[in-house]
């Protein structure tokens, strides 16, 4: 096998290329909110008037340059544009494209998330506090241990496997959310039957706020878990995430297949699948001792757009609902029958979603684990 090359950045990756977009021209944009941390493709992308940012093709390779976005792991591997088409994004972007016979595009994209990379940019930075840049002239100019390019390909096919797997189950799960949700309005929405009754939100399950975790801190490092906050619940568990002592009240507690909503700025409803953790406040652990998980996570997503509404309407810096919008709100409650014969059909579809978040993190835990051997060398694979 060929060795290793020690080279800098800019010898293997053209950084930011050049690309021509007509000012006030409609193009696609690629915000940094569209960006996950650690995830490959972009969540989305809006179709706006170009005014200025980075610009890119498919295949690029898109890595935030700012405080806190970069350590929290904002890149992206840019594929969903038309042929020749481009695109723009933030300012503070890095954009990296492969050289033709010397890197290969993919390969660049895990080089971009791997620590050999991320040390070197984030121990670039410079500026105030909160505000922190890459300096781009250090980090191309910066020496890194490059394989040749058939060993490129050989890791790349490797862990962008994992990734297509990783991508396929979120897709699986969004089309049985989406199922779920159908069979949902179908039933309870569309066909009401007269003599259902119907009660306030609050009545089908308990809305349990969480802890103001900042006052309970770890004790040591040995009886603590990370703290579920609104970040947490969008972008999940990350070095960056708080601690907060275990010694508390077990309901608490937050546990794989758990439903949680959080009511202030950007309210959302998720299963959670990130593990054991303490709910902060601003977040809802919604259970119930009387009605299936998937009857009141139904109700919760199918008002979700109203509650949005009500949050938006509120006169303060920060949106939220309150626990009177939660009694205001009246779902339909069906007999016992048909509860248990829709839980038929709910049931097997929402364990599957749950299964498929628990494939997703062993397979996130094996490409996370791959990944700084390969990068590094310290795992070789064969090639032809």
């Amino acid at each position: 096998m060929s060795e290793w090359q020690e080279v800098t950045l800019d010898s293997v990756a053209i950084i930011n290329p050049t690309e021509s977009l007509r000012k006030g021209q409609i193009s696609k944009k690629i915000a940094m909110d569209a960006l996950q941390p650690f995830t490959k493709k972009p969540a989305s992308f809006s179709l706006e008037e170009f005014n200025g940012g980075m610009k890119f093709r498919n295949g690029d390779k898109i890595v935030a340059r700012i405080t806190p976005c970069l350590e929290n792991g904002k890149t992206a591997y840019i594929d969903l544009l038309d042929e020749n088409e481009v695109s723009f994004g933030s300012t503070e972007y890095i954009v990296l494209r492969e050289r033709n016979g010397i890197s290969d595009k993919q390969f660049l994209y895990y080089f971009s998330i791997s620590p050999i990379f991320r040390d070197v940019a984030i121990l670039s930075m410079t500026g105030c506090s909160g505000r922190q840049r890459v300096q781009t002239d250090v980090v191309e100019k910066h020496l890194f241990d490059i394989p040749p390019l058939p060993e490129q390909k050989a890791i790349t096919a490797m862990l962008s496997s994992i990734d297509d797997k990783i991508d396929l189950l979120h897709r699986q799960n969004q089309t049985l959310e989406a199922m779920a949700g159908v069979l949902f309005r179908q039933r309870f929405v569309e066909d009401v039957q007269e003599a259902w009754d119907a009660k306030p939100l609050n009545s089908i399950a308990n809305f349990l706020n969480g802890l103001a975790c900042q006052k309970i801190p770890p004790k040591n490092a040995l009886d603590r878990l990370p703290v579920l906050k609104i970040r947490e619940l969008s972008s999940g568990i990350s070095d960056s995430s708080d601690w907060a002592t275990s010694d508390i009240k077990s309901q608490y507690i937050v546990e794989n297949g758990d439903v949680i909503f959080a009511w202030p700025a950007s309210l959302m409803v998720k299963v959670w699948d990130g593990g054991k953790c303490v709910l902060n406040q601003h977040l809802f652990k919604v259970t119930s001792d009387e009605f299936p998980k998937w009857f009141y996570l139904g109700w919760c997503r199918y008002h979700l757009k109203e509650f949005i509404a009500i949050s938006a309407s509120h006169a303060t810096t920060m949106g939220h609902i309150k626990r009177g919008d939660l009694d205001a709100t009246m779902v339909v409650i069906p007999s016992d029958s048909e509860i248990n014969a829709m839980s038929e059909k709910m049931v097997p579809l929402l364990d599957k979603q749950i299964a498929n978040a628990k494939q997703i993190k062993l397979l996130e835990k094996l490409r996370d684990t791959l990944l700084p051997k390969l990068m590094s060398g310290e795992v070789r694979l064969d090639y032809d």
